[in-house]
């Protein structure tokens, strides 16, 4: 309703609260974390028990952003530890001292600074017993060089972080069989991964990867390998070797929308054609006839895959992509070799020709390789 005389009448606001100083709201802040971790440590003290194997804490803000301390004291059996979501920076000396446990489950917390781990962690008891590591949603940018020395780990994730780059000294987990490492921005894979010989599943989708070492094919108890979302454009034809591989995801890379071939050829040596020569016309020799460094380099002489070619090559090849077909119903890049630009691929020449004798030849290497990999992910 209009006042008299027209006029509107005016709210009567609360009168704005004082506002804090930098200094005074810095202190105000450091009094609600004490209060809040002196009530944490009050509600886990209340639930202290001797024989409890596992423990969740709870996804709230931890204000000092360490496990609280006396909970070694509370619960020194805890074997399963979950503090995913509580807003850690840091695993202090309290895991130091939880020498039963075997999974830690630290998810989308800030661990990633100096520090976040404790020194010494791979020479503690923890060290030793510890099974599964979930490292996920944090911000390491490298993997810390403090679970290395964790010799027992058979589960590690990584994922979500802010990793560029694995070390070749993760060849040092000779236990791991799980490895996550995910969403990322790794752009190259160490051959040293290759000496894992217990891993069975391989996550390395949603990084920026663009080539697969050929040593990757010695993981023989692979069974799971995903590469979806990277940059490849090729594999390598080793991959054929993983005899125990069931699940290959390849979905998101540039071999999967478009089939690449790359035809690059450096003249051979003269070195080299005198092998080929030696090697294709069976010239006889005995190793006290030549220089000990020309019968070594005779013995790594390669043989062409072109069945009709029957050539060899030593370091001068064509690298050429070429379709192989996976359970009858995909068809994904391999890198090839041939001997000269002149000499036809057999999976290559299947691709122009359905009725060449290389086609054949494909069928039948598909046909190895439907065995050997039961379902193949490209999306």
């Amino acid at each position: 309703m209009a006042a008299a005389g027209g006029a509107v009448p005016e709210l009567e606001l609360d009168p704005e609260p004082p506002r804090r100083g930098p200094a005074a709201a810095a202190a105000a802040e450091g009094e609600e974390e004490e209060v809040a971790e002196a009530e944490l440590a009050a509600e886990l003290a209340a639930r202290r028990s001797a024989e409890a194997r596992r423990l969740v804490l709870p996804p709230r803000r931890r204000p000092s952003g360490r496990l609280p301390a006396g909970l070694s004291q509370w619960f020194p059996a805890l074997e399963v530890l979950d503090v995913s979501g509580t807003g850690l920076a840091e695993l202090g000396a309290e895991l130091l001292a939880l020498p039963r446990l075997h999974t830690l489950l630290a998810k989308n917390n800030r661990l990633g600074g100096p520090g976040s781990l404790p020194k010494g962690l791979g020479q503690a008891p923890v060290g030793r017993s510890l099974r599964v590591l979930n490292l996920s949603g944090n911000r390491f940018a490298e993997v810390p060089p403090a679970l290395l020395g964790l010799r027992g780990l058979q589960s590690l994730s990584l994922g979500g972080n802010r990793l560029h780059g694995i070390p070749p000294d993760i060849q040092e987990l000779r236990s791991l069989e799980f490895l996550y490492l995910g969403g990322n921005f790794i752009t190259s894979i160490p051959p040293e991964l290759a000496k894992l010989p217990s891993l069975s599943y391989l996550v390395l989708c949603d990084n920026k990867i663009q080539s697969i070492p050929p040593q990757l094919a010695q993981l023989h108890s692979l069974r799971s390998l995903s590469l979806h979302n990277n940059l490849l454009t090729y594999l390598p034809r080793e991959i054929l070797n993983l005899v125990h591989l069931e699940e290959l995801s390849l979905r998101g890379n540039p071999l999967v929308v478009r089939f690449v071939r790359d035809l690059t050829y450096n003249p051979p040596s003269l070195q080299e054609l005198a092998g080929r020569t030696v090697k294709t016309r069976n010239v006889p020799y005995a190793p006290s006839d030549l220089p000990e460094n020309l019968v070594r380099y005779l013995s790594l002489a390669s043989n062409c895959p072109n069945p009709k070619c029957g050539g060899v090559y030593f370091d001068s090849c064509v690298r050429q992509i070429k379709f192989v077909d996976f359970c009858g119903k995909y068809r994904i890049p391999l890198m090839h070799y041939l001997c000269s630009p002149e000499c036809s691929s057999p999976c290559s020449s299947a691709s122009q020709s359905s009725t060449s004798q290389s086609e054949s030849d494909s069928e039948d290497e598909a046909s190895v390789a439907a065995r050997r990999m039961q379902k193949v992910l490209l999306g």
